[in-house]
């Protein structure tokens, strides 16, 4: 669904004004009505379309853990307009996985580790540059199918540990994996739970993330092109064997990776 706003009137089309927990949505604006945004009474972003000149687009994503209604307003010139986009709880599945016991339960002398990473990749994904480091749709990071969907609820060796904040693709170690479109590395590292790791910007306060990887051939800071190739499949961190983990991020939100890029590329 693509939700277009003008100063005075939202109108949405295709499938309502619904969303569900985990989903995205967009916004778009033609740029002389574009004003303050405000989702949930918090500060957003208008940022230039990818495609189409005079228009601006704003993402609206949502958390896997939303329990209430989003409500978006957009301010100009003293004059205001305001849509309300009802959540709708989506059931998730769950999934049992068997991993190396210190990974469903790690000792506590790597704890320090586990809280530095997540905070080293939580201050990047808090960090929303003001434009659109893309202008061509999203592509799949490998060949291959998808064998968990996102927001499965993942019991690992027999304790519900956290949701899947990805899909995971079918991989063998040692096959390519290649960004999902233009942007700049921000991490590329080993890291405990998500083993050898890319996390690119693709502008705008979006993020595309390759987990359990057998090798990086990437550096931080490095800019790279849609296709390009990253690394190779592995099955390093917390897995239960080889496969892509491939995630996105929006404004510091995990939402379902397939939601975002059917999204994203109906903007072309």
């Amino acid at each position: 669904m693509r939700v277009v706003f003008s100063l005075l009137i939202f109108a949405l089309f295709s499938w309502g004004n619904t969303i569900f927990n985990g989903g995205l949505e967009i916004i778009s604006i033609e740029s002389d009505y574009a004003g303050e945004l405000r989702v949930n009474d918090k500060s957003s972003l208008w940022l230039d379309h990818p495609k189409k000149d005079g228009v601006k687009v704003a993402f609206i994503p949502v958390s896997y853990y939303a329990k209430n209604d989003i409500n978006i307003t957009n301010s100009l010139n003293n004059q205001s307009s305001s849509m309300l986009l009802k959540l709708e709880q989506k059931s998730y599945k769950k999934e049992s996985i068997s991993v190396a016991p210190a990974k469903a339960n790690p000792p506590k002398d790597v704890m320090k580790r586990i809280e530095k990473e997540r905070d080293e990749a939580t201050q990047i994904y808090r960090t929303f540059s003001p434009n659109l480091l893309v202008n061509s749709q999203f592509i799949s990071p490998m060949n291959s199918f998808i064998t968990s969907q996102y927001g499965n609820a993942r019991v690992f060796n027999g304790s519900v540990k956290s949701y899947h904040g990805g899909v995971d693709y079918r991989a063998a170690i040692g096959q390519s994996v290649i960004s999902a479109n233009d942007g700049i590395v921000r991490i590329a590292k080993d890291r405990y739970y998500a083993g050898k790791s890319v996390v690119i910007d693709h502008g705008g306060g979006i993020y595309t993330q390759y987990y359990h990887l057998d090798r990086i051939d990437v550096k931080v800071g490095q800019k790279v092109l849609k296709g390009d190739k990253i690394g190779l499949s592995g099955a390093t961190g917390r897995v239960s064997g080889p496969h892509l983990h491939f995630g996105v991020v929006v404004q510091n939100i995990q939402v379902d990776p397939l939601v975002f890029i059917e999204k994203f590329n109906s903007l072309f």
